[in-house]
């Protein structure tokens, strides 16, 4: 299926049983929900998906799931964070076996590459494979940033197609816009910066409390882009707190937590991640609390009427 990169693409955990074994029905489940509630595509082992701790034939797993949950109604994108060139790579054609539909891809884990090292990685991946791929740019988290120059040199490559902004400076966004101009569909990868780029003129949103919450992150997202901006703005402040959860080392947790407390998954972690306990744990829970408390109704989408 053909991916537009256009709308917002929830990155969803990856659901385990409580002995940590892999949850496949929970997993197209909440895919299922997602869909139903308007989103344009599906990320699967991601940084929220617990990638590290996933084997190579786990993944497949959850890909084919997801797969099969979508049904042909979005397209699934399989998130391609591997250490070594040869093992991208393999990942890569083994992921398109499978069906994946387009690839989100991470500069070399566990080392950080200088820029000559980057894009080579970055095209020897590419060049593997027929699907799209989106690039992920996260330096605070993953330690090598795409500079604007090193764009300018990936645009030559039409494998690239979009760009994961996670940089935590919307400025990035507007300098890449001014240099690259459309070249690259652009999404944010911040859910606390999401509405911000969003009319700024990000094409597109990778979104994490999505997982619990995705009928108010499709509004807003649909709302912004059709001018609606005080609407949008209300959903969002009301959205914030529960937001600022996916900015942190913990954002696995909160975000099952949140699931959890939804109704949309579990708790349940693979080791060495822990759920939440003690302060932190009420903590959440409370932000989590006041937000259902105060759920707002969402406006009529002009989507909905046409």
């Amino acid at each position: 299926m053909k991916v537009t990169w256009n709308g917002v693409y929830p990155a969803v955990t990856t659901n385990f049983h409580e002995d940590e074994s892999l949850d496949l029905v929970t997993l197209k489940k909440n895919i299922d929900q997602q869909i139903t509630a308007g989103v344009d595509g599906i990320i699967v082992c991601g940084s929220l998906g617990e990638s590290g701790v996933l084997n190579i034939a786990e993944k497949q797993q959850v890909l084919g799931s997801a797969i099969e949950a979508a049904q042909g109604r979005v397209p699934v994108i399989i998130c391609l964070a591997e250490s070594t060139t040869r093992g991208a790579k393999e990942f890569a054609q083994e992921s398109q076996k499978t069906g994946a539909d387009g690839f989100m891809l991470l500069p070399p884990m566990r080392y950080a590459s200088d820029e000559r090292e980057t894009l080579t990685y970055l095209h020897k991946v590419a060049d593997s494979t027929d699907l799209p791929i989106m690039l992920y740019n996260n330096p605070l988290a993953y330690k090598t940033l795409i500079t604007i120059d090193m764009f300018k040199e990936l645009a030559q490559n039409p494998k690239f197609e979009s760009v994961k902004e996670s940089t935590g400076d919307v400025r990035y966004m507007t300098d890449m816009i001014n240099e690259l101009g459309d070249r690259f569909k652009i999404l944010s990868g911040v859910d606390n910066l999401a509405l911000e780029s969003l009319m700024m003129g990000a094409d597109g949103w990778v979104a994490g409390l999505v997982c619990a919450f995705p009928a108010e992150t499709v509004a807003i997202y649909r709302l912004a882009q059709e001018g609606r901006y005080k609407e949008a703005v209300e959903i969002y402040r009301w959205f914030y707190p529960l937001l600022h959860l996916d900015v942190s080392e913990k954002l696995v947790q909160n975000i099952k937590l949140a699931e959890a407390m939804t109704g949309m998954g579990t708790e349940h972690v693979r080791e060495p991640r822990l759920k939440l306990s003690g302060e932190e744990r009420e903590r959440v829970i409370k932000i989590i609390e006041t937000g259902l408390a105060n759920r707002p109704e969402l406006p009529t989408l002009l989507s909905e009427v046409l």
